[in-house]
């Protein structure tokens, strides 16, 4: 439940993209690449897996269209999705939220490796190969 003397930035839905009866994606604040957008479940919940089924069904909709209005208005060269659940995964704002990150060719030098460079040790495996751990 969300407490009334620490209101959840994510409840009131902000600079709204687009939405549907269940979700809304807005433009992330501090973006990490341009078009990084967030899609945010209506209903307060701290945890991606307690979202119900249609909830989830919800959010994947919106990541959809807004990697199709994305691709259109950006034309970046991929993308990442990434969900924090839990402190210790880096979760800072604890209302479900999904990142849809636009990459560009270029803006890392050595990108593989993608979502697993959130541990800069992990990241690294053979060309060709599969990460060993």
């Amino acid at each position: 439940m969300n407490d009334p003397n620490n209101p959840c930035l994510f409840c009131g839905p902000r600079r709204v993209t687009r939405r549907n009866e269940l979700a809304y994606c807005t433009r992330d604040s501090y973006p990490i690449s341009p078009g990084h957008s967030l899609i945010v479940p209506l209903r307060h919940c701290a945890d991606f897996f307690d979202l119900t089924s249609e909830e989830m069904n919800a959010c994947m909709e919106l990541l959809v269209a807004e990697r199709d209005a994305i691709k259109e208005e950006l034309r970046p060269d991929g993308y990442n999705v990434g969900i924090n659940v839990g402190k210790a995964a880096g979760q800072s704002v604890f209302h479900v939220h999904i990142h849809l990150i636009p990459r560009y060719h270029g803006d890392h030098p050595r990108p593989q490796g993608g979502v697993r460079q959130i541990i800069p040790d992990k990241a690294d495996y053979p060309r060709g190969g599969t990460p060993s751990n």
